[in-house]
């Protein structure tokens, strides 16, 4: 049987390894522009999949919106998590630790949603999420964005110091990556 092919919208080629790995696909990352102004993440994924099918010369069209809420922020950076305080992840990471600063509560979670849009006009929209704590200072060098920061509840690493295979088991988009491989599986799509 020949494996899952999919075009995902975005620049970010360690998003769609990952999920190639996570899928068991091959996943082509894709920069589709996609104006992300939907209230939600679903929206936001299903809007990048509408946008990858377009392009992906039949295949299925995989959108991924994800992102940080952090209590003490009131949710931020939220939907905006990768375009939140500066461009690059470095950036990012030390706007939110200056804004922690003398913040009490470094309670916040990671929530990813992925969309499928099938060549036969089905779409499937899978959300999940992981709560957790942020550290007082960057750890590890694996992972992107904000994973230096990021220690999921029950462990003491960040997600930056998990190993790619600790990191699938318990991360948001590890577990958004299972339920939208189950309900591929469910519609008949493998």
């Amino acid at each position: 049987m020949s494996r899952l092919r999919a075009v995902l919208a975005t620049g970010n080629v360690g998003k769609a390894a990952e999920l190639s790995r996570l899928l068991g696909a091959d996943v082509e990352a894709r920069a589709i522009d996609v104006e992300e102004d939907a209230d939600t993440y679903a929206g936001n994924a299903l809007r990048k999949a509408r946008a990858a099918l377009a392009a992906a010369d039949g295949q299925i069209g995989l959108g991924d919106d994800s992102g940080l809420e952090v209590a003490a922020l009131n949710g931020e950076p939220g939907l905006r998590s990768a375009r939140w305080a500066g461009p690059s992840d470095d950036d990012r990471n030390a706007a939110l630790l200056a804004r922690l600063s003398d913040a009490g509560d470094r309670s916040a979670a990671f929530v990813c949603s992925l969309a499928a849009a099938l060549p036969d006009g089905r779409e499937i929209v899978v959300t999940e999420r992981v709560e957790g704590a942020l550290a007082e200072a960057p750890r590890g060098a694996s992972g992107f964005g904000y994973d230096p920061l990021f220690v999921p509840r029950g462990e003491d690493r960040t997600v930056a110091e998990l190993s790619p295979d600790e990191k699938d088991a318990i991360s948001h988009r590890g577990r958004a990556s299972r339920a939208l491989a189950a309900a591929l599986r469910e519609a008949g799509v493998s």
